[in-house]
């Protein structure tokens, strides 16, 4: 059908009279669109369903932190900005040295605001979220950036965007949470009188060191990274995922499942498919941060 097509406007040319123009010679090859940086940061849901990653201050850590787009700010409690040498204004605010997220995400000239939320004192207080809370990521963080939430991966996508937050007012020293901040003590009371102890001993996701695609409804190791535990155990790009841990693994949300109950120091085992044959391998999770 194609050529037949071509062989018709071939022979119309001639009845018009005319030749086309030939195109216009480019001055250049056209530029290549630049490809789009991104960061993959990997996050746990707490007790409570709040969104929880983990960050390094000025370069000590890791602290655990909540995504919350409708905090105006950076909230980081005052034990912690004392810890990692923030220095904070008179109006309760301070710029960090380094503010890294895992999976190696830095924000630079972060500004963060040192105050015991209420919230997080709560929380924490009765153990609710099931991790001790160090602070919140708000907007004059988060709207640097597009974010991707795929709660069924293990990581959220962050691009950096081209854009500068209007700065954060109407938030004056001690005066952020409108008289509301007894209430984290009265809750830290009231989990005393109820013989509430939090329990804040859970062990942060396992790091592996893995890029997996699945190609023709079959999972593959797409890349390796160097020095992590999968190189170390001898993982190679190109492996057939089979198994892990004697469960086998027909998606990739099947991998994260499964992966997202180890913890750092936990050995996995997985077997791949290399050359026809099946290899089981051990490895041993590290830590993002």
């Amino acid at each position: 059908m194609r050529s037949v097509l071509i062989a018709l406007t071939a022979a119309c040319l001639p009845l018009a009279g005319y030749a086309a123009d030939p195109p216009p010679k480019a001055d250049k090859p056209a530029d290549k669109p630049k490809a789009e940086t991104k960061f993959e940061v990997p996050y746990r849901l707490t007790d409570t369903k709040h969104v929880h990653v983990r960050a390094k201050l000025n370069g000590k850590g890791p602290f655990n932190f909540i995504l919350d787009t409708g905090a105006p700010a950076v909230f980081v409690t005052k034990a912690v900005a004392k810890k990692v040498g923030l220095e904070e204004d008179k109006k309760g605010w301070g710029t960090f040295d380094s503010f890294v997220l895992e999976g190696g995400l830095k924000v630079e000239k972060a500004q963060g605001r040192v105050e015991d939320l209420f919230q997080l004192e709560g929380m924490n207080g009765l153990g609710l979220a099931g991790v001790e809370l160090h602070g919140v990521i708000g907007y004059n963080m988060l709207a640097k950036f597009r974010i991707t939430y795929d709660f069924t991966a293990e990581k959220l996508t962050f691009v950096p965007l081209d854009f500068d937050p209007p700065e954060v007012k109407g938030i004056g020293k001690g005066g952020g949470q409108g008289g509301l901040e007894i209430m984290g003590s009265v809750m830290k009371t009231l989990a005393g009188f109820m013989g509430v102890k939090p329990n804040f001993e859970v062990k942060p996701g396992g790091f592996v060191g893995i890029e997996i695609e699945e190609k023709e409804k079959k999972l593959f190791v797409k890349s390796v990274l160097k020095s992590s535990p999968a190189d170390d155990a001898g993982l190679k790009a190109g492996d057939r995922l089979d198994s892990v841990k004697d469960t086998s693994l027909d998606s990739l949300s099947d991998v994260a499942r499964v992966f997202g109950k180890a913890s750092v120091g936990d050995t996995v085992k997985l077997t791949v498919e290399r050359g026809g044959e099946k290899k089981t391998f051990g490895i041993k999770l590290g830590g993002g941060l």
